[in-house]
């Protein structure tokens, strides 16, 4: 199993936990963003920098991701894409995305993006919690134990 993290919007706090498991568990754990991003020194721990543009990144990890891979990610279109190829995907808030819950989570990411461009104000997602810190660590433990 690899990790691939969607990394131009994933929290560092969500890093931070991401690079404590990759070196504990000793995985392969790679950060695909548009942008050159710090990483701490490790043989686990790379960065992959992509052309600034719409979905490239996301479709790097797609290109890139394989059965039984992790990828951490919100971006729901990615994720079905990523469960299409029978890979993992768990959201930076811990929430397990499958074939069980994506068309659903496709359809709201699709209302909700109707509603925008007909003009209404829908906010953005809430700020990141201590509880979501730790549903993210819980269930990427639950992820890696299965493993």
């Amino acid at each position: 199993m690899k990790i691939w993290v969607d990394a131009d919007a994933c929290p560092s706090v969500i890093k931070e936990i991401l690079y404590r498991a990759a070196e504990r568990k000793q995985l392969t754990l790679t950060l695909v963003a548009n942008q050159l991003l710090r990483t701490p020194p490790s043989k686990y721990i790379r960065s992959l920098k992509v052309a600034q543009g719409f979905d490239v990144a996301d479709n790097e990890i797609v290109r890139l991701c394989e059965a039984g891979d992790l990828v951490i990610t919100a971006d729901i279109p990615l994720a079905a894409e990523i469960i299409a190829k029978g890979g993992l995907v768990l959201t930076p808030r811990g929430e397990r995305l499958s074939n069980d819950n994506i068309g659903e989570r496709l359809n709201i990411r699709d209302f909700m993006d109707t509603m925008r461009s007909s003009g209404a104000a829908t906010g953005g997602p809430p700020p990141l919690h201590q509880r979501d810190r730790m549903a993210f660590a819980n269930a990427l433990d639950r992820v890696l134990a299965d493993r």
